[in-house]
C-alpha cells in the first residue's frame, strides 16, 4: 500500500486533526470556567467536538505512521 520512503498524506491530516482536536478541546475546557453567553452553551459542544477530533486524529496517526512500514 505504501512505497518505501514516502509518507502516506493520512499521516499528515491525522496530525492535522489532533492539532485542531487539542486546540477546540482545550477552548472547550476554558470554556467550562468562562461560559460565554450563548444559547446551548450548557452542551459544551466544544469538549465533545474537541475530544472527537482528537480521537480520529490520533487514530489516523497510529493507523498510517510511516515508522510501522
Amino acid at each position: 500500500m505504501h512505497e518505501h520512503g514516502r509518507i502516506p498524506i493520512w499521516f499528515f491530516i491525522g496530525a492535522l486533526l489532533t492539532a485542531y482536536g487539542v486546540l477546540i478541546l482545550g477552548a472547550g475546557i476554558y470554556g467550562l470556567w468562562h461560559p460565554a453567553n450563548v444559547m446551548l452553551d450548557e452542551l459544551h459542544i466544544g469538549i465533545w467536538w474537541g475530544a472527537l477530533l482528537l480521537l480520529i486524529g490520533l487514530f489516523y496517526v497510529w493507523r498510517f505512521d510511516p515508522r510501522k512500514q
